[in-house]
């Protein structure tokens, strides 16, 4: 476990990362199972996955057209001696003849050229001809364009999506060993939370972080315990947390500071192992990362939008990680702003905004408790320490489509 900075300091937003894919090395889910196509979409695939035939397995035809052997074919009609469609299999060309074939379709062998129809000329005897010079290897897809037998297709770690279990089934897979799915247990912490469709109280607030977390790790694949909301007191911590045991991870939100209601940092130093960093991050400047009683355990800032922009950028990945998938950085693309920054932070923020005439946009209330700033946003505008902006600066954009799954 690394350990946390000294006080007062805050760990840059790359190394907090890197701690964390180091605990996630070392600690993957080895576990797996095999399952038909249909069952493995978002799941990450076990063992790399190596074509057993070659793609295509035989020369075929990209157009509708005519086959010819080059060197047959000296400006004189040409006799149609066969019809190929797709799915048959061709007898070999017939010297000083051309085939009438199909996209798809095998080419004959003794064939070297494929015509397109457009450029060929049926004459009355219903021979051919062709209005454009010939070349060898024309609109042919050779044997193993795409994959030869003993090439590895996927790697190890590959999330699996619609393309990618189009192309297992392109090589004839059925099923494939998938990596099981991670059981993550989620909680909020705080005498203030209520459940939402229960009457507010006093300095009562809503539940909204659960609700978030749960439906994004539904999506990334992972089985969900919805551990409800733990109450400011130390021994429901403690035996809540001791309920957990079989998780793969404990993923909480709210209560991640050194204040007197911080009963999870109070069990986790008494049965495990804690680590408390404040990051240079904004939103989201505490993250609580250790163990109890040997189960990882990740502390989320309770602030919305500092819940949202933890996990995408520190839990997600480390997720990810511990599933085996090597690729955890989200895609991020450089844009011209189209706002003024003229305050520079000591933390990296990531704004919530959008693209807008070809810039970007930041919504109008940057607060970490408000999520509807997400709502309204398409990504993470990614400000560095230390750094002002004027329109037309250009800056990191993290959409969040990248993230949400």
């Amino acid at each position: 476990m690394g350990k946390p900075g000294k006080a007062g300091a805050l760990m840059p937003v790359e190394q907090a990362l890197q701690q964390l894919l180091d605990l996630a090395d070392a600690t993957p889910i080895r576990e797996q199972e095999t399952l038909p196509l249909a069952g493995c979409d978002g799941r990450v695939l076990a063992h790399a996955l190596i074509s057993t035939l070659d793609l295509p397995p035989w020369p075929n035809s990209a157009m509708d057209g005519y086959a010819v052997r080059l060197s047959d074919w000296t400006g004189e009609p040409l006799v149609v001696s066969q019809r190929i469609f797709a799915g048959q299999a061709p007898q070999p060309l017939a010297a000083g003849t051309c085939a009438r074939i199909f996209t798809g379709a095998p080419v004959p062998a003794g064939a070297d050229c494929v015509e397109m129809q457009e450029n060929a000329v049926v004459h009355a005897d219903e021979r051919v001809s062709f209005s454009e010079p010939l070349r060898t290897g024309q609109n042919i897809r050779p044997q193993g364009q795409e994959t030869t037998v003993g090439e590895t297709v996927l790697d190890a770690g590959t999330r699996l999506g619609p393309i990618e279990l189009g192309l297992a089934a392109s090589l004839g897979c059925d099923g494939l060993a998938v990596v099981r799915r991670p059981r993550v247990a989620v909680l909020s912490t705080g005498d203030e939370l209520i459940e939402p469709g229960l009457p507010l109280g006093p300095g009562q607030i809503y539940n909204s972080n659960r609700r978030v977390l749960c439906s994004w790790l539904a999506r990334m694949g992972c089985d969900v315990i919805d551990a409800g909301i733990l109450p400011d007191d130390l021994e429901q911590t403690r035996g809540r947390l001791a309920g957990l045991g079989s998780v793969d991870l404990i993923l909480s939100t709210g209560g991640v500071s050194v204040g007197e209601a911080d009963f999870l940092g109070v069990a986790l130093r008494e049965e495990g192992e804690l680590a408390l960093w404040k990051l240079a991050i904004k939103p989201g400047k505490p993250l609580t990362v250790g163990h109890f009683r040997g189960v990882p355990v990740i502390g989320l800032p309770g602030n919305p939008a500092s819940t949202l922009v933890t996990f995408a950028l520190l839990a997600r990945p480390y997720i990810l990680r511990r599933l085996g998938v090597l690729d955890v950085t989200p895609l991020r693309f450089e844009v011209p702003v189209g706002f003024e920054w003229p305050k520079p932070g000591n933390r990296r923020e990531y704004l919530r905004g959008r693209i807008e005439q070809g810039r970007a946009v930041i919504y109008r209330n940057q607060s970490s408790g408000v999520l509807r700033s997400a709502a309204w946003a398409e990504g993470f505008v990614e400000v560095l320490e230390e750094t002002t902006l004027a329109r037309g600066d250009r800056v990191n954009f993290i959409p969040l489509s990248e993230v949400l799954g």
